[in-house]
């Protein structure tokens, strides 16, 4: 039997690589990546390996007289919202370039899964000269009902953006996903990388030209499901860092000084994008000693200072077995999001040796790494449940998991439809979930570390894109570290 004092260094995330592996980083790389297969729309490919999930939402944008087929379902439904959609192909390119050296086989999953979000983007932003579609599916009508992606009887309306109805927020972030994933293709698929990177430049112009948030644009359609609560400035930092990493053009480095100063946020996400900005921006200051971004690099470690436990800035609560806890609904993907930034930031920090003080004290990078590592390893099962977040990791894992399509019996088992309602005898039953969704993490336990397994409790049972694609980063790093 372990020794107290062993079992609190164990839970602190403290303990040294030789005394306490950690989980296999590798396996769940691997698996957070499958993910992506489990939340395709459109025509699957031949080499899919969820083979319980077949085509469907194969008239997507026909409404409106153009092809929106393909792309992602956000979460446990069958919408596409491009807002987190873009986030979570930008959140996956970012995981590709700073920790793609460490993915091995799998930078070319990882790859697989930013194309099948920006072949679709791609189409949003090009289909209509003067537009940018921006979701196809009534969220309300689809909300309604309970029932397979291929089996979709709700109207698949298509929203878009215009300078008449603008949405700098969601342009902007599709400018961030295209011009961070054509940095991803620039070598593997140059003319590919060209195309991305030339649609991100156009869609980045409308943001700026045209200003407005699309939740008033677009209203019902967007809210409450995927409001822009933090305004459109944050995407358009945003997009512009990323334009600015892609291009080196001054042009998005004046555009960014022009904006002025920004929030202080303790929080990263879908909607609030200036923590993920100052870390990326303040890459140049550290690495490059590059004063244009110095401001950038003190943000990113203001950022650290609120996240970190014991910084006397902290705004951060923790639950008592260790995991970082912002709000109640879906608080991993808070997580995930913001143990990247921990991870890269450090990254950052140890290739120039530099630290930084959060008041008196002291901050080198291997706090915010541990701090990292204690998050994934709590996701991944180090955890007072003793089970993982993550769908078909580990030994215990969440079963009844809020996903129609993991719910209900495969085409491949039952192949006539159960309609809008039909569904709903599998959504109350207790039984497991009959289709694994490998790899999925859920929205999590709660504040008392408790987590319940139940299919209607969503804010603790449903997964999402952008919970696992945050997750990639920090899962490469430590498959980096623990060999």
């Amino acid at each position: 039997m372990a020794s107290p004092f062993l079992f609190v260094f164990l839970l602190s995330g403290l303990l040294v690589r030789n005394t306490y592996a950690g989980p296999n980083y590798r396996e769940a790389l691997s698996k957070s990546l499958l993910f992506f297969q489990g939340q395709r729309s459109g025509r699957l490919p031949g080499d899919q390996k969820l083979s319980w999930r077949f085509n469907s939402g194969l008239s997507d944008g026909s409404s409106a007289h153009v092809d929106l087929t393909g792309g992602y379902y956000d979460a446990g439904d069958n919408v596409k919202f491009n807002f987190p959609m873009a986030f979570t192909t930008t959140m996956l390119s970012w995981s590709s370039l700073e920790y793609g050296k460490k993915m091995g086989p799998e930078l070319q999953n990882a790859r697989e899964a930013i194309r099948w979000a920006t072949d679709y983007l791609l189409k949003c932003a090009r289909a209509t000269p003067g537009k940018l579609y921006v979701g196809v599916g009534d969220p309300n009508g689809d909300h309604k009902c309970w029932e397979r992606p291929e089996d979709m009887d709700t109207p698949r309306t298509v929203y878009s953006v215009s300078p008449s109805n603008p949405g700098s927020d969601v342009a902007a972030e599709t400018a961030a996903a295209l011009a961070a994933s054509s940095m991803v293709f620039r070598k593997v698929d140059p003319k590919y990388s060209r195309l991305l990177l030339a649609t991100a430049k156009k869609v980045m112009q409308f943001a700026i030209q045209y200003r407005g948030a699309y939740s008033d644009s677009l209203s019902s359609s967007v809210c409450p499901f995927y409001c822009s609560y933090s305004g459109y400035k944050d995407e358009l930092l945003w997009g512009a860092a990323w334009l600015h990493r892609a291009t080196n053009n001054q042009y998005y480095l004046n555009f960014i000084k022009s904006l002025g100063g920004g929030d202080q946020p303790d929080i990263f996400s879908w909607d609030n994008k200036y923590a993920g900005a100052y870390v990326l921006l303040s890459r140049r200051a550290v690495l490059n000693k590059d004063n244009n971004f110095e401001v950038y690099k003190q943000a990113a470690e203001n950022f650290m200072c609120k996240i970190l436990p014991n910084s006397p800035s902290s705004s951060t609560k923790y639950t008592q077995g260790g995991l970082m806890y912002k709000l109640p609904q879906s608080n991993l993907q808070y997580v995930t999001s913001i143990t990247f930034l921990l991870t890269t930031y450090a990254k950052y920090m140890k290739s120039t040796k530099q630290t930084f003080n959060c008041g008196n004290s002291f901050i080198a990078p291997n706090a915010l790494i541990n701090l990292s590592k204690r998050q994934v390893d709590y996701i991944l099962g180090v955890n007072p449940m003793k089970m993982s977040y993550m769908v078909g990791f580990g030994s215990s894992f969440p079963k009844r998991i809020h996903h129609r399509g993991s719910s209900l019996p495969s085409r491949a088992v039952r192949s006539n439809s159960l309609g809008c309602s039909g569904g709903f005898q599998s959504f109350r039953t207790q039984n497991p979930n009959p289709n694994i969704l490998t790899g999925a993490i859920v929205g999590g336990p709660d504040r008392n570390d408790q987590y319940p397994d139940q299919r209607d409790d969503y804010s603790r049972s449903e997964p999402a894109t952008y919970i696992n694609a945050a997750f990639v980063g920090p899962l490469a790093y430590f498959v980096g570290k623990s060999h």
